[in-house]
């Protein structure tokens, strides 16, 4: 229950916090379900969220920038050398997702939010561990691709139906410490319901 609940609507609110504060990512968004859904509010299926492929981008970016966990713990089992160092096995290390996601070394101008880093090339030219909001190796998270379902699902339904106007900024967020990533102080988006004509556009497309 909490990585179904806590995790994920976080995750949600700051997808969509992003897309606010970037109306050209919002835009190549929406038309992406304009092409899926039409005119149609049916709820979204597994085909069509696995057509869903810039929207999941947009998810993987916000997951960068704001990982639902931004701290992780880790009992080594055997000696690891970093550089010139050893540290013991049976020493707990803390894996700090929340600043590897933003290694400039990693991801260059690490603080744009930018989709594109997440097309196929791009992940290719990174280590594997580079990016980790569902941890990684034989102790990830098991509920990872369900996660991103339900993300697409709800940020798709909200994409039909509202055009997002950021009124909260990146610069103005500070940062509870907690297990999970959350604001100290609640995140403002303005909804604006889409125009008919704008759902006209939606069933021409389809």
């Amino acid at each position: 229950m909490f990585e179904g609940h806590d995790t994920v609507s976080m995750a949600i609110i700051f997808a969509l916090f992003c897309l606010a504060n970037n109306p050209k990512h919002q835009e190549i968004a929406y038309q992406e379900q304009c092409q899926i859904f039409g005119n149609s509010d049916r709820v979204p299926t597994i085909p069509d969220l696995n057509e869903m492929r810039f929207l999941e981008r947009c998810v993987k970016e916000s997951l960068r920038l704001y990982p639902s966990v931004p701290l992780i713990s880790r009992a080594l089992t055997e000696p690891l050398v970093l550089k010139n160092r050893v540290i013991p096995a049976g020493q707990i290390v803390h894996i700090h997702i929340f600043d590897l996601h933003r290694d400039p070394d990693l991801f260059p101008d690490p603080e744009r939010y930018d989709p594109d880093r997440f097309l196929p090339d791009e992940c290719a030219k990174r280590h594997p561990f580079a990016y980790i909001p569902f941890s990684a190796g034989p102790r990830n998270c098991i509920g990872q691709r369900f996660a991103m379902y339900e993300d697409k699902s709800v940020i798709s339904t909200v994409l039909r139906k509202y055009k997002l106007e950021a009124i909260t900024k990146p610069e103005e967020i500070i940062f509870n410490a907690d297990l999970v990533l959350r604001p100290k102080y609640p995140i403002k988006i303005r909804f604006r319901h889409r125009s008919k004509d704008q759902n006209n556009i939606m069933n021409k497309n389809k």
